[in-house]
């Protein structure tokens, strides 16, 4: 009789352990973690499946656990009395959704939705908050990474009251692209509108200009951006003030 080689099941989970890995990593955050830190968060990761739509916390609810994007994109809102919203900041596969939990305030008056689907990993609250009070390369990270999301939510905000719709519209379309694997994008008239707080006729209007001067293909929901020089040329300053403090600030990402 031939025995199970007692090598297979080392061999299974070393195989687990490289997708986790390969996967995991995808995400520039976790990408970023020194080896120590990653031997300890490799075996409490959680890969998630993000669908469009899918609201990963509501303002003012406790937070469970904090989000590691990989091929996803979330939207930060902030959503009005009267149900009107704005975003405020997208985070994809260069960050992490949920930093008011390790910031202190265990909450946030915002709401973060899954604005392009895709996958990820996510952490528990409770573990987070331990990594974090280490105080060591986790804590640095997370803050460097905190100050440029702030950064992003406030020149959100100049952009959306100083520029015009079809400039915020190149802008969001830059930040989204840098955040996903190519260059198109599945996303509604309707979906846009509500992230950027005007209404519909608005992003029709704005995406056919840009589509006029050859930028980007819009079609049922479906954009594909067709020159990508041509988006930075005409969008604000907001971009580039943006992606300058994001690279100034987080560690250069090397290939797997």
């Amino acid at each position: 009789m031939r025995c199970a080689s007692p090598l297979l099941p080392l061999r299974g989970a070393q195989v687990k352990r490289w997708r986790v890995m390969i996967t995991a990593k995808l995400n520039h955050l976790l990408r970023s973690l020194p080896e120590a830190e990653w031997e300890r968060w490799e075996p409490v990761l959680e890969q998630v499946d993000l669908p469009l739509g899918l609201v990963l916390y509501e303002s003012g609810r406790p937070l469970s656990h904090v989000y590691f994007p990989t091929t996803a994109i979330i939207s930060l809102l902030y959503v009005m009395e009267n149900g009107a919203s704005a975003e405020i900041a997208v985070v994809g596969n260069e960050g992490i959704v949920g930093v008011s939990l390790f910031m202190g305030g265990e909450t946030t008056p915002s709401r973060a939705v899954v604005q392009s689907a895709g996958k990820g990993y996510r952490l528990s609250a409770e573990r987070m908050k331990a990594e974090f009070n280490l105080a060591g390369p986790v804590l640095h990270l997370l803050l460097r990474y905190t100050q440029a999301l702030l950064t992003q939510m406030a020149q959100t905000a100049v952009c959306n009251r100083h520029h015009s719709l079809d400039q915020q519209l190149c802008r969001w379309l830059l930040l989204s692209l840098d955040r996903l694997h190519d260059n198109k994008l599945i996303m509604t008239q309707e979906l846009i509108a509500n992230m950027l707080g005007v209404r519909r006729e608005g992003v029709t209007e704005g995406a056919m200009k840009l589509q006029r001067a050859g930028l980007i293909s819009y079609r049922r929901g479906h954009i594909t951006v067709l020159d990508r020089a041509g988006l930075e040329a005409r969008s604000c300053e907001c971009y580039a003030v943006v992606k300058k403090e994001y690279d100034r600030l987080l560690p250069a990402v090397t290939a797997l």
